[in-house]
C-alpha cells in the first residue's frame, strides 16, 4: 500500500526555506561561537602573560627590598652599641632618695604634659606623694591650654587680667595679645560684629603707649568689614598659626610666673642625653683601644667638654685654659693677683718651692694670694 501526501507548491517551498534559514542560522552561531573561543583564548592568554610579567617583576622588587631589609639588623649593631654601662654610674640610683627625685621628676612631666591620670597611677604605685600645691598650677596651665587649642580665649583672658601686674613686671606681652586676637576672632565674623568689635576695643586703651602701631593696624582694618578681611590689605590678621603662637606665649609666661622652666626638665635631661651618649661612647672606644682605661675613673664627671647647644645653657661654667677640665666644688676656679684665672688643680701643679708664677704673665706671687672664684 503506498501512502502518497501530496502537498500545495506553497507549502512545500515554505518549509524549504525555513529549513534553510535554520541550518545557516546554525552555521554563523557556531562560527561566532568559534570567533568568541579564538578572542577568549587570545585574552585569556594575555592576561596570564600579564600576570607572570607582575609576578615576576614583584618578586624582583621583593627580592631587592628583602636584601636591604636584611641589612637593617647588621647595621644597627654597626652602629649602635647596646652596652652603655661602660658610661653610666652604677650607683646613680641605688638610694631610696635618688629614686623618689627620679619619681618625681616623671610625675612633674606628666603633669605637664596634661597626663593627669597617669601622673595620678603612678603616685599610687610608686608612693609617691605630690603636695596639691605643687599639682593646682600644672591642673590650671592644662586647663587653659586646652581652652586655647579650641580657640577659647576667655580663660586665658581671665588669668592674665588676674596676673596682669606680674606680667607687667616681667614686661610680657601675654595680655594684649590675648586681647587681639580676641578682637580678630570678631572681625572674623564679619559686618555683623561690627558694633561689638568697637565695643571691645577699649581693652587696648591700658597697651596704646606700647603697642600703638599694632592698634592702629586693627582699627584700620575696621574699614574693609565690609567687604571682608580676608579681601583687603589686612587679610594677614587671618593667620592661622596665631593660636599655635599664643600657646606658646602663655605657657613660657606662665611657667616664669611659676618659677618653672619653660621645658620640662626631664624631656631637657633626655634631650641632652641623646646628644652626648654618642660622644661618650666614642670616647669610651678610643679609651678601650689605646688601653688606658684609667684616664676616665671618676665616673661622675665627663671626660671632655660635651657641647649641648645654647638652648641647654642654664648657669656659668669654667674650664681650667691649663688642664682644660671643668671646674667643680672640689676643684674650684681660682683667680690669681694678676687677674687670670685656673683651676685649683692648675694652681697645685704650677707651685714650685713656695712660689708661682702665672702662666699668662710674667708675675711671681705666693700661691696662698690665689682667691676663689663663685659663680
Amino acid at each position: 500500500v503506498f501512502e502518497c501526501s501530496f502537498k500545495k507548491p506553497g507549502e512545500l517551498f515554505l518549509e524549504t526555506t525555513q529549513t534553510k534559514l535554520q541550518e545557516s542560522s546554525l552555521r554563523e552561531f557556531r562560527l561566532l561561537q568559534d570567533a568568541d573561543l579564538s578572542v577568549l583564548s587570545q585574552t585569556m592568554a594575555q592576561c596570564c602573560k600579564n600576570i607572570k610579567e607582575t609576578v615576576q617583576m614583584l618578586a624582583s622588587r621583593h627580592k631587592d627590598i628583602h636584601g636591604s631589609v636584611s641589612k637593617v639588623g647588621k647595621a644597627i649593631d654597626r652602629n649602635f652599641d647596646a652596652e652603655i654601662s661602660a658610661v653610666v654610674a652604677e650607683t646613680v640610683w641605688d638610694t631610696p632618695e635618688r629614686q623618689k627625685y627620679l619619681s618625681e621628676s616623671i610625675v612633674e612631666h606628666l603633669y605637664r604634659q596634661g597626663m593627669l591620670s597617669v601622673a595620678e597611677d603612678l603616685c599610687q604605685e610608686s608612693g609617691v606623694v605630690i603636695d596639691m600645691s605643687m599639682k593646682q598650677p600644672f591642673l590650671e596651665l592644662n586647663r587653659i591650654l586646652e581652652a586655647l587649642r579650641m580657640q577659647d580665649l576667655r580663660p586665658a583672658l581671665e588669668w592674665a587680667v588676674t596676673n596682669r601686674q606680674r606680667l607687667l613686671d616681667l614686661n610680657s606681652s601675654l595680655e594684649f595679645k590675648l586681647h587681639r586676637l580676641y578682637f580678630i576672632s570678631l572681625l572674623s565674623g564679619g559686618i555683623s560684629n561690627q558694633m561689638e568689635a568697637l565695643q571691645y576695643a577699649r581693652h587696648f586703651q591700658p597697651f596704646a603707649s606700647q603697642h600703638q602701631r599694632d592698634i592702629q593696624i586693627l582699627m584700620g582694618s575696621l574699614v574693609y568689614l565690609r567687604h571682608g578681611i580676608e579681601n583687603s590689605p589686612y587679610r594677614s590678621l587671618l593667620e592661622t598659626n596665631q593660636w599655635a603662637e599664643i600657646c606658646n606665649i602663655f605657657t613660657r609666661d606662665a611657667c616664669a610666673l611659676l618659677g618653672l622652666s619653660v621645658e620640662s626638665p626631664l624631656s631637657v635631661s633626655f634631650a641632652s642625653g641623646c646628644m652626648a651618649l654618642p660622644v661618650l661612647m666614642n670616647i669610651k672606644q678610643v679609651i678601650e683601644q689605646r688601653q688606658c682605661s684609667g684616664v676616665w675613673t671618676h665616673k661622675d664627671e665627663l671626660p671632655i667638654e660635651i657641647d649641648l647647644g645654647k638652648k641647654c645653657w642654664y648657669h656659668s661654667v669654667f674650664a681650667c685654659p691649663i688642664l682644660r677640665q671643668q671646674t667643680s666644688e672640689s676643684n674650684p676656679p681660682m683667680k690669681l693677683i694678676c687677674g687670670h684665672v685656673i683651676s685649683r688643680d692648675a694652681l697645685n701643679k704650677l707651685t714650685n718651692a713656695g712660689k708661682l708664677k702665672c702662666p699668662y704673665c710674667p708675675m711671681e706671687q705666693n700661691p696662698s694670694h690665689a682667691k676663689q672664684i663663685y659663680f
